[in-house]
Parts: structure tokens; C-alpha cells; sequence
């Protein structure tokens, strides 16, 4: 690029951000376009490498991409599978995949994976090219685009995994995790990890094996001896993940999650549970009865939605309000399948888990 066309070039960035910020105290999310181009303007102004700016640059093209593609689609239920790309066709876990695809979409949810071969071509065959998701990683080997996704405008291609990852997660409403080599377990930890630190979630994850198979069972024993009994991880902790060889279990750990529970947010230091009808004084009596110990004052509180929530797209569904101590989520997971025990629900309700 010459330098003529560079300075055209920047002449005209200068007269979009001036457009922009004229606009900017008319813009629904103000406060946070000004976070970041503060943070931009800042680092423009300090000592930083070139690679840090390529890192920035990348990641945030990476962000775009996701952002745009998944706003039409927030308001449903999308449940994201890990697992080996290396499986064939002809394996059990491919076959598991394919079927655990079908039978999710068929209860209204769609799927997500990292959009190349094995059980993420699976996960694809089985929900078909009109509810799947691929999010691929330029990686030089390994990761082309598999046939049932590639063209589709749901299909990204991610510069960086943890990008990539991100939106895995996001966007998810349940993960359902197969058989795998690195990559997978390290999905899987991750999944607890962020999960137990309540920086993910709540959301269902089932661990799920072929049937007679023991991959996730000789995992979950691994975590049972090595961690729980060792005291590493809390004794609550496995509440976090089904793991089981049975599709009809898999696809009712997901859909029973969402039975009565909505989804969550804190507000300040409040825990706001959304809730798809509201509980009864004496249920919400018996969490409190059974679940006292989770928090750090008061006691778990029927609520409409709070006024710094006006703006909230679930403004008109009943919540429960808790100062959770943030630590057990274990303990929130049980409290969370114990709700979705409560109330009664219509067919029709029961049905459609995935409407959000």
C-alpha cells in the first residue's frame, strides 16, 4: 500500500470513529462501546509489540465473526459436542454421536461443534445441516471443515482456540462430551474447571460413552480416587457432569435442567435464578431447609425481576434471589436439580426445553 493510500485510509477511519462517537450517547450498549475504545485508545498509546497488536487485531475479528452469527439464533437452545475428530464412521462413538445429534434436534435444540471430522461430523449427520454450527480452527493438519457443514453460513473459521472456545461455551445450553484424545480432555477439564469457579453455567454436561463402553467411567473413577478422595475437589463437585452409555439418560440430563430452572445472573452480589414458573412458599421453604449452607446471608427469596434487570429479555419470569457464598457449585447444581423437581409443568412446557 502506498503512503497516499494509507493516509486515505486513515483519513477515513478518522471520519468513521467521529461519526461514531457522535452517535455513541444514542447507542443502546454506550457505556461499553466507550469501555472499549478507551481501552483501544489507551493501548495506542503505550508500549505494546506488534505481535500484541496482531493478537488484538485477530481476536477481535475472531469475536466478530461469532457475535454477528449468533445473535438471530439467541433465543435457542444450542447444545455443543466434543470429542475425537480421529473416529471413523464405522466406531460406536461416531454411531452414539450421530444418534445423541439426532435425538437432541429432535427435542428442538441445535447443535454445535468444532466443525471438523469424527464425532463432530457426527454430531453434524445426526442434526443435519439446518441445525448445526460448525466452529473450526485454521490448524495445518486435522481440521478441515467437514461435508455436512462446509459452505454453510453457520460454519466460522477461528484464528485462535481460545476464541473458538469461547463461543463453544457461550453459546451452549448443555455440552455433551465423547470419547477424545488431548483436545477433548482438555475440553472436559475445562468444562469442570470453569464450571466449579462459576465462570461457566450452569449448564447440563453429560459424559457419554457407547453403550458397554468405559471411557467416561474409567474417567469419572480417576476423578472419584484421585480427587475427591483426596480431597482436591469437593465430594459436590461430580454433581457438575452425567456420565453415562444410554442416550435416552444423556438426553434427559439436558432437558430435565431446564424442567423449572431458566438460567442465572448475579446482580451485584446477588444470585438471580430465572425460573420458568414460580415455586410455591413451602418449596421455596425446604431449599432454604435443604441449602442454607451455600450461602453467605439470608435466605433464598422469591422475586420479580430486579430493577437493574428492566432491560432483561426474561423480565417476566419469577426468580429466586440468593447471596450465594460463589464457592460451592456443586451444591448449587444439586439445588438446581432439586427445583426442577418442583412445580408441574404442562406437556407442552415439558416439550419445548429449548425456548429460551
Amino acid at each position: 500500500m502506498t503512503s497516499s493510500a494509507s493516509f486515505d485510509t486513515f483519513e477515513s477511519l478518522q471520519a468513521d470513529i467521529a461519526k461514531l462517537l457522535d452517535r455513541l450517547p444514542t447507542l443502546k450498549h454506550h457505556q461499553f462501546i466507550q469501555q472499549a475504545l478507551a481501552t483501544i485508545v489507551r493501548l495506542a498509546d503505550s508500549d505494546i509489540d506488534r505481535l500484541d497488536w496482531k493478537i488484538l487485531s485477530a481476536a477481535l475479528a475472531d469475536m466478530e465473526k461469532g457475535f454477528q452469527l449468533f445473535y438471530d439464533y439467541r433465543h435457542v437452545r444450542k447444545v455443543t459436542i466434543f470429542g475425537s475428530a480421529r473416529l471413523s464412521p464405522e466406531t460406536a462413538e461416531y454411531q452414539m454421536a450421530l444418534q445423541f445429534g439426532r435425538a437432541v434436534t429432535k427435542l428442538g435444540f441445535m447443535v454445535m461443534t468444532g466443525g471438523g471430522g469424527g464425532i463432530m461430523q457426527a454430531g453434524h449427520e445426526g442434526a443435519g445441516r439446518e441445525n448445526s454450527f460448525g466452529l473450526n480452527i485454521q490448524l495445518p493438519f486435522e481440521q478441515q471443515a467437514n461435508p455436512i457443514i462446509e459452505g454453510d453460513p453457520k460454519l466460522i473459521h477461528f484464528k485462535y482456540f481460545f476464541t473458538r472456545k469461547l463461543f463453544l461455551l457461550k453459546e451452549s445450553d448443555a455440552v455433551a462430551l465423547f470419547p477424545g484424545g488431548f483436545g477433548t480432555q482438555d475440553e472436559a477439564f475445562e468444562c469442570m474447571t470453569l464450571s466449579q469457579t462459576g465462570k461457566f453455567g450452569p449448564v447440563p454436561v453429560v459424559l457419554i460413552d457407547h453403550p458397554g463402553g468405559d471411557y467416561w467411567q474409567s474417567w469419572s473413577q480417576y476423578i472419584d480416587q484421585h480427587l475427591v478422595k483426596t480431597g482436591l475437589v469437593s465430594p459436590e463437585d461430580p454433581s457438575l457432569y452425567t456420565v453415562t452409555d444410554n442416550l435416552e439418560v444423556a438426553c434427559d440430563a439436558i432437558t430435565r435442567f431446564y424442567q423449572v430452572y431458566h438460567s442465572s445472573r448475579y446482580v451485584g452480589d446477588q444470585l438471580v435464578i430465572r425460573l420458568m414458573q414460580e415455586l410455591s412458599d413451602a418449596e421455596v421453604e425446604q431449599l432454604n431447609a435443604e441449602f442454607s449452607d451455600i450461602l453467605v446471608k439470608g435466605k433464598i427469596e422469591k422475586s420479580q425481576a430486579l430493577p437493574q434487570e428492566s432491560q432483561d429479555e426474561t423480565v417476566e419470569l419469577p426468580r429466586l434471589v440468593l447471596y450465594f457464598n460463589q464457592r460451592d457449585l456443586g451444591r448449587l447444581y444439586q439445588m438446581i436439580a432439586t427445583i426442577n423437581r418442583m412445580g408441574i409443568h404442562t406437556p407442552d412446557e415439558q416439550l419445548h426445553p429449548e425456548k429460551k
